[in-house]
């Protein structure tokens, strides 16, 4: 417990910036999902024109600001039911049921809203191998399957930017379709699917993973029992911090979910109103799709101890930006939390 969830001496608060690993198309290959079904296509947009394109449709303030009201427009019917929790894309309706591609932190999901009740099918594709197409001709669901058109991508490092990335094709022209049923599928009815499941780490055929009596779709932290301790309040307090702008919303967003990477038992056990999944810190130990994608925006590292005082501790958090150092306290059973500095990049 001290070695997992304090630092020790000059021990770094977090792991340097790595180079992600460049994928090739033998390698996407590889890993495949079984349920996905990839077609190579004769005629097609490349990604370098459907870049253009659509970067043409918002080179200018004013275009960019129209194509943002007209989105609000045409989405709002999802925006009702979602609760602002993705970006939506290619709106359709086929049988009286609507449909919408969208994107969270997570990845990509099948967005449903039939008989006026919203669901969301997660794709399990990484963003770090699949690129679709902004620009798309046809219907995103049709005889009874998901499709759409786009192409392998790698991750490209953006000079001068650690961190932050771009993409390059690796191979053009390709149709990804998935079968509705596939999508659907939801073994142990729990709520969320089996794609979902098996990409985070959850036991699609146990409704309940961490044995805690509460079934995953309703645990707030599906991967670890959740206990109450002064250090887990802690993380819980500087996780909600951020969380005012949502709060109020938080209990009909099903599919906002926060990753984070620790090995800390206090961490492992937070209970927020807001979901959360708590991975290992070692890469290797983590799911193939959480692997490979880039789904951490920030974490909060292990907690320095005050020589000077036994109720004073120092806690970081990175971020986009950069890191924020906090000064903490435990005082009359509460904590008095500090912003004392950090680093923006």
């Amino acid at each position: 417990m001290e070695e997992r969830c304090f630092i020790n001496g000059d021990e770094k608060y977090f792991d340097s910036y790595k180079e992600p690993k460049t994928f090739t198309v033998k390698d996407i290959l590889k890993n495949k999902p079984d349920y996905l079904e990839i077609i190579n296509l004769k005629n097609f947009r490349s990604f370098k024109k459907d870049s253009l394109e659509r970067r043409d449709i918002r080179n200018t303030s004013e275009k960019d600001e129209k194509f943002f009201r007209d989105q609000k427009t045409l989405f709002s019917d999802f925006e009702e039911k979602f609760f602002g929790q993705f970006l939506y894309s290619f709106k359709h309706t086929e049988n009286n049921v609507k449909y919408a591609l969208g994107r969270n932190g997570l990845g990509y999901w099948l967005l449903e809203i039939k008989n006026n009740k919203p669901s969301a099918y997660f794709l399990g594709l990484s963003f770090s191998h699949y690129q679709f197409n902004k620009l798309q001709q046809n219907p995103i669901v049709k005889d009874g399957s998901f499709q759409l058109e786009g192409s392998f991508v790698k991750i490209i490092k953006v000079p001068g930017l650690p961190g932050y990335d771009d993409y390059s094709a690796i191979e053009d022209g390709k149709l990804f379709k998935i079968k509705l049923e596939d999508l659907r599928k939801d073994s142990d009815s729990d709520g969320y699917t089996d794609i979902f499941e098996n990409c985070f780490g959850l036991d699609p055929n146990n409704k309940d993973t961490d044995g805690d009596g509460v079934n995953d779709f309703e645990d707030h932290n599906p991967l670890f029992k959740s206990e109450k301790n002064k250090f887990t309040a802690l993380y819980e307090s500087l996780i909600d911090q951020p969380l005012d702008g949502i709060r109020d919303n938080l209990y009909k967003m099903d599919y906002f979910i926060m990753p984070f990477e620790s090995d800390c038992d206090y961490f492992q056990r937070i209970n927020l109103k807001a979901k959360v999944l708590v991975f290992p810190e070692d890469r290797e130990k983590q799911p193939y799709y959480v692997r490979v994608t880039d789904v951490f925006n920030g974490g909060y590292s292990k907690i320095k101890k005050n020589k000077n005082n036994p109720n004073v501790f120092y806690i970081f958090e990175s971020h986009d930006s950069g890191t924020t150092n906090y000064r903490v306290e435990w005082k009359n059973t509460k904590w008095e939390i500090e912003n004392v500095g950090g680093v923006i990049i």
